[in-house]
């Protein structure tokens, strides 16, 4: 009587199924020699009596080797051959072309119409076990690339579905365009790259009387800066801020920014300029980051750049950034601007620049904000020659109607 505690026995080893070869040749008596010196090497054997039938046999076994007589009725082998390498579903069959000749010419010829080695009708047995087992070896690295190439592919669709869930994830964090406060109107256009970036702005209302607003850069691309972007909107929330910062002064939050947001690892970072609202006392509030890409639109004409010094956030620990201020008037359009837009690059090279930029702005003139905006942007595709942006593009305006 066995002991409960006594092992099972171990399962047999499971071999490996046979590798399967095709025989297509119409000489019955060639083929059958053939099929039985490679049945006693171990391998599956199919036989086919034309080229026909062999290509019959080929899409609904798919052999790992087909081996080819020359001539043929109907269908000869080098025409086989051109049939397989049309058709995307067998054209990486490796086929070994049988001949009774060996002429430099007859050769040349098969290879350029699809075949992949030769045997001579009149090869030794060993030298027909080397062909066999030389197209079986190039057989399985083949289909060893085809399945890793399908692996690779099932994956980068899955990487694409999860860079597109993240993509649609930063775009609900995106304001909506209109009224933000009565006499504040929002207007933008947003074009993000084929990669995920990490791009993201927002207009927030504060109180009755005052907005903020941001454009937040990060450097690289991928699901990584696009989180680093979300928690960086997450930290702009009003509760957050009087939580961590204790005030809305734009240097202030750009201050403790840099220090809650430092230089990463592997070298990315933030450029950014946040700017405050009051239509109290009209005035525009701003600090920046690195980021130069904000500009007023007065009722008079003129155009007049936002410059505030600072380095990107995370590049100094600690760092003091200086608030800004400048007044408003009713009729002024505040436009940021991300460098993906005006950095863009005409075939010949050139950059389209922010010159260009405040010329579509200063044509376009005072038209309802939201057609300047999607206007320009499509000026700046027209320098591109395509509709694609290299990286995040984003023009936002905002107008100050009373």
């Amino acid at each position: 009587m066995s002991s409960p505690f006594s092992l099972a026995p171990e399962p047999p080893p499971v071999e490996a199924s046979p590798q399967t070869v095709l025989i297509v040749d119409d000489e019955s008596v060639a083929r059958i020699v053939l099929a039985a010196r490679l049945k006693r090497l171990g391998y599956r054997v199919l036989e086919a009596g034309d080229g026909r039938a062999g290509l019959e046999l080929l899409r609904r076994e798919r052999p790992a080797l087909t081996i080819l007589d020359w001539l043929m009725p109907e269908m000869d082998g080098p025409s086989f051959c051109e049939v397989v390498r049309r058709d995307p579903d067998l054209r990486s069959s490796q086929i070994l072309m049988m001949t009774a000749h060996d002429e430099p010419k007859q050769i040349a010829e098969g290879l350029g119409r699809g075949a992949d080695d030769f045997l001579r009708k009149a090869a030794s047995p060993e030298e027909i076990t080397a062909r066999v087992q030389s197209g079986l070896r190039a057989a399985a690295l083949i289909r060893t690339l085809e399945q890793t190439t399908e692996e690779i592919r099932q994956k980068q669709e899955l990487l694409e579905q999860e860079l597109q869930s993240a993509a649609q994830y930063v775009a609900s964090l995106l304001p909506i365009p209109g009224p933000v406060l009565p006499g504040v109107h929002l207007a933008y256009s947003y074009r993000p790259a084929l990669t995920l970036g990490g791009d993201l702005f927002n207009v927030l209302r504060w109180s009755e009387q005052e907005i903020g607003l941001y454009l937040l850069d990060a450097s690289g691309h991928g699901i990584s800066p696009a989180l680093r972007s979300a928690s960086f909107a997450t930290f702009l929330r009003a509760d957050s801020l009087q939580h961590q910062v204790g005030s809305r002064d734009p240097g202030a939050i750009l201050t403790v920014a840099n220090a809650l947001f430092p230089l990463t690892a592997d070298g990315h970072y933030f450029t950014i300029i946040v700017a405050r609202l009051n239509l109290r006392s009209q005035t525009l509030s701003f600090a920046a980051a690195g980021h130069n890409g904000a500009f007023l639109h007065r009722r008079s004409g003129e155009v007049e750049w936002l410059r505030s010094p600072g380095l990107p956030l995370g590049f100094c620990v600690p760092q003091r950034y200086t608030t800004m201020d400048v007044s408003v008037s009713p009729g002024d359009r505040l436009y940021l601007v991300s460098d993906g837009l005006y950095e863009v690059a005409a075939h010949s090279g050139e950059l389209w620049g922010r010159e260009r930029l405040v010329e579509s702005v200063r044509a376009l003139g005072f038209r309802p904000l939201t057609e300047v905006v999607n206007l320009t942007v499509t000026q700046a595709m027209q320098w591109l020659g395509h509709e694609q942006f290299a990286d995040d593009a984003a023009l936002i305006g905002i107008e100050l109607t009373v």
